[in-house]
């Protein structure tokens, strides 16, 4: 008897760890499913009211920044305050624009200073940059964009394809799966991309990560139906 039993408690004393990792997995892949499941689904009427919400706006060279100044003048700037820019740490003018349209806004409304920082982050991997040497620049990317996630916290993260939006909106889904902060990701693509998404667009929409997936073309939406055409913003 006593080795019937001595042989069942170490039955249960090595199951025990598998039984754990199987738990653990589980309860990961439920808040995932969750996390997806919630993700572009409207915010609740707390979050809706009238409160501003702090928001990052990640910039870009190659036409991306000046479509985001263009999208963000339709948009009620006093909800989405303070604002944090985000440009590459080697794209000076995308930040210079920001700073003219921060500047003006204060200038029309009479305030003093603005509510707005300005920040750079690394590339993952510049033009011409060998794959070799970028796999330490994607870590050091990588780990700079978490500091600066943990610092900002932001409720709402606009971006529009540079390929800097990709850590920063990975570490924001993540950041929901943890409960450390639930961050409304939009996406709107560029106005160049006629025909097929982008890169960074492509991403973002196969792995859900963003909660609103706008395009600028009709045929766009056609192809990808879980995106939403709001016409040209140019």
């Amino acid at each position: 008897m006593e080795k019937n039993s001595g042989g069942c408690f170490s039955n249960l004393s090595s199951n025990l760890p598998i039984t754990c990792f199987i738990a653990f997995i589980t309860i990961i892949l439920f808040r995932v499913l969750y996390v997806i499941y919630r993700t572009g689904k409207p915010l609740s009427r707390r979050a809706t009211q009238q409160q501003p919400l702090s928001t990052l706006i990640v910039l870009g060279s190659g036409g991306h920044t000046a479509e985001m100044i263009n999208l963000l003048l339709v948009l009620q700037k006093d909800r989405l305050t303070p604002r944090f820019y985000i440009a590459a740490a080697t794209d000076n003018m995308s930040l210079q624009k920001a700073r003219v349209l921060e500047n003006s806004w204060a200038d029309s409304s009479g305030v003093k200073g603005i509510s707005a920082e300005f920040m750079q982050i690394y590339r993952s991997r510049e033009v011409g940059q060998s794959y070799v040497t970028s796999f330490w620049t994607t870590l050091v990317a990588t780990a700079h964009a978490l500091w600066l996630m943990i610092k900002i916290r932001p409720q709402v993260v606009l971006c529009n394809g540079p390929g800097t939006c990709i850590p920063l909106c990975v570490i924001a889904f993540c950041f929901k799966m943890i409960g450390i902060r639930w961050s409304s990701i939009f996406y709107v693509e560029s106005i160049a991309r006629v025909k097929r998404l982008s890169l960074s667009g492509l991403l973002l929409y196969k792995l859900c990560i963003a909660d609103q997936f706008f395009v600028q073309w009709p045929q766009l939406q056609k192809k990808y139906p879980r995106a939403h055409y709001v016409c040209c913003l140019m």
